[in-house]
Order: C-alpha cells, then structure tokens, then sequence
C-alpha cells in the first residue's frame, strides 16, 4: 500500500469574533487558502487534485451546505474536480485529512486538497420550523456559533451541558486548579507571540486580500499569570467552583487553513518534497460531557497504529479548547509537557472549529522539520465526546 505525505499547507491569521475577518464569507476566505495553495506550486497542473475535502462545523448559512464544492468554483479551480465537507465539529479538517489519506493509500487519488474554514461571526440564527400550522406564539432564533442547539428532549440533560460546564466538570475529575489553568494559557500566549516574532509562522500564514492583519489577532503580548488571573470565570461562579475564564479557553474565531496531501509520485506533480508522511491515525470516543479527554485515548491509538511508543515522539501538538481540557490530557501521556504547543496553541491562536485541524497538522509538519524531530502527534478535541489524533514521521530526521 503506498503511503499518504503532506506536502504543503497554508492557513490564513486567525481574526477574533466580530474582528478583523468578520466581513469575509467563510466560503471566500476558503477559496482564498484554496487558491494560496495550489499557488504555491506554479509546476503544478491542477486537473491532476483528485478531490478537494474541506471541512466545516456549522454549514448552516453562507458556508451554503458543501463549502468544498463551494470554495474550489470560487477559487477557480476546475469543475471537473469532486468537493465534499466533513463535519465532525472541531476535528473536521483534521478528519478531512485522515480521510483523503485513505484515499491515497488505497490508490484511489495521486492528490488531494483538505483544508476547512469557519466563520463564527458570520455563523447565523435558525429558526425551526413549527409543528402546526398557522401557530400564533413566539418563536425563537438558536444561534449556530457553538454548541448545542435544537437539543433533542431525549438526550440526558448531563450530557448537554455547555463546553465551559464540561470543562469545569473535567477539570473537577483531575484535579485541575484556576491557577494551572492560567499558568497554562499564558505560556500558550508567550509562546505563541515568541513563534510569531521568530518568524515561524511566516511561510504557514497568508495574509487576507483587503484586510489589515499580519498575525493571529488574538495573540497578546506581555500576557502574565497575574492578568489572567483577574479575569472573571465563566459559566460558574468561584462560589460554585469555577474556574474557566474567557483568558483559559480558545476564543471563537474566522480563518481557513489548506493542504496538499500526496502519494511519494505527487512530489513530481508538486515540484516539492514532502514534509512528513502520515504514519498512524486514531479516533476515540466517550460520554459527551467528557469530550475535552477524547484525545487522550485517540492520541494513544494513532501511536500503537504506527508501531512507536510515546518514548519516540518529539513533538505534540494539540488544540487547545480549554486550559483545563489540555492539562488533563498531557497530564495522561508520558509526554514531556515543553514539547506540546511549542509555538503556541489555540489559546493564543484562535480555534475557528473547521480550520483547525489542518492548523495543528501544518504546524506539526513545521516544527517536526524545525527540530529535527522523526514522530510528532497532532490531536484535537471535539464536542459531543470525540477525538482525533494523526502521527506524523518526518522523513528527513
């Protein structure tokens, strides 16, 4: 079976909800990581994409249902090539890549374009349709940003809580203090900003057409333990236990992220050589209201896939939904804690839910090459109890 390589991958800054990015449709900033792309290989001919997977968490508005299909006619690229969008919450891009990995292992496409994108400030209200006719209540508006909506009266109510419960309710499991938390998310921001003042980023981000941001606009320079420590929490209050504030969890964000991803023969197409090859994948599941831990178990299964213990790997990286949700899972691998998020993480970074994937996954690739480190682990959290995990070997170490 021939192996599945990620030859490239480009991302736009991530902009803050209601910021920067905000008038840009998420089908157009798609298009745009699209185009960037294929761009970036000027030898290629691009009838020779297989398929285009993007994936999406929302797809209820201006995404328009199948963003794929969407984003590659608006970037131009043929009509001949097939789209599809993945939805699994916040692992879709990621999934989007384990699935067009698959496809290239089995000999069914030489190259495959992934990415995906969201738009949290321009995700809309839905309004259900009424049981009867010519009702005379009120109705509703359910915002699509993030979480439940439209709950089903089946599901337990324990598993339906909001993501911030869920974390507060982890963290209580393992034993996870505020201060951990916050100690935890300013050096995902130190980090972050140091990776983006080091130049690290400057060949994994393309700017936005028409928008003024030059890096992720949530990052914050000079983000302390005492800063973070002033703010107020959440959705408990420190009476009840809480913890989780707006500075100890990703914010909601816009971007697009996109990435070749090859047989060994797409290097000829490509006029590149790969970055790493894709070595092991998982996917794991639990109660719902637990879902921050999922990575833990799909990280795990990802590795034993590969045929290599965590002894091997040099390098993690792991999107960091929540503080609380990150420390519970390092906490649970043998893994040195200053090799994950080495550049930063969603914290700093921004998590807008069907881009991040690929995020995590180009980023991996780069720091693996950087360091000169052989196995890394991307890993994601997912709402509704899930994770995914892909383990990468760089080729040249």
């Amino acid at each position: 079976m021939p192996g599945a390589f990620i030859y490239d991958t480009v991302r736009t800054p991530f902009g803050k909800i209601g910021g920067a990015l905000a008038a840009q449709r998420p089908d157009d900033l798609a298009a745009h990581v699209v185009r960037a792309l294929v761009d970036r290989s000027p030898q290629l001919d691009v009838e020779r994409v297989g398929e285009v997977v993007l994936g999406n968490a929302n797809g209820a508005g201006e995404d328009n249902r199948n963003l794929a299909r969407m984003a590659s006619l608006l970037a131009g690229l043929p009509v001949s090539i097939p789209g599809t969008t993945v939805n699994r919450l916040c692992g879709s891009s990621l999934d989007a890549a384990i699935i067009a990995s698959r496809q290239v292992e089995l000999g069914e496409a030489e190259l495959m374009l992934v990415g995906g994108a969201e738009s949290m400030s321009r995700a809309p209200w839905v309004l259900p349709k009424p049981e009867r006719a010519y009702p005379i209540g009120d109705a509703a508006l359910a915002s699509t940003t993030l979480g439940w909506r439209l709950v089903n009266p089946s599901m337990p109510a324990e598993w339906t809580v909001s993501l911030g419960e869920a974390t507060e309710q982890l963290r209580e499991r393992h034993g996870i203090t505020r201060e951990e938390q916050d100690a935890f998310a300013a050096g995902s921001q130190q980090r972050a900003a140091a990776a983006w003042a080091a130049g690290h980023y400057d060949d994994l981000v393309v700017g936005v057409p028409g928008v003024e941001l030059a890096r992720d606009e949530t990052v914050r320079d000079g983000v302390s333990v005492e800063t973070l420590g002033a703010l107020r929490t959440v959705f408990r209050t420190p009476a009840a236990g809480g913890t989780v504030t707006a500075g100890n969890a990703s914010p909601m964000s816009d971007g697009a992220s996109a990435g070749f991803i090859g047989s060994e023969a797409a290097a000829a197409l490509l006029g590149r050589d790969p970055l790493a090859r894709i070595v092991g994948r998982g996917a794991a599941a639990n109660e719902p209201q637990f879902f921050g831990h999922a990575p833990v178990a799909a990280a795990n299964a990802a590795i034993e896939r590969a045929g290599i213990g965590w002894d091997q790997v040099g390098a993690v990286e792991l999107n960091e939904a929540f503080a609380a949700q990150a420390l519970a899972c390092v906490r649970d691998w043998p893994v040195d804690p200053e090799i994950v998020n080495a550049w930063g993480g969603a914290i700093a970074i921004g998590h807008p839910l069907g881009a991040s994937g690929v995020r995590i996954l180009g980023t991996l690739a780069a720091r693996m090459r950087a360091e000169r480190v052989r196995y890394g682990v991307a890993a994601i959290c997912i709402g509704v109890g899930q994770g995914l995990a892909v383990c990468l070997e760089n080729i040249e170490a």
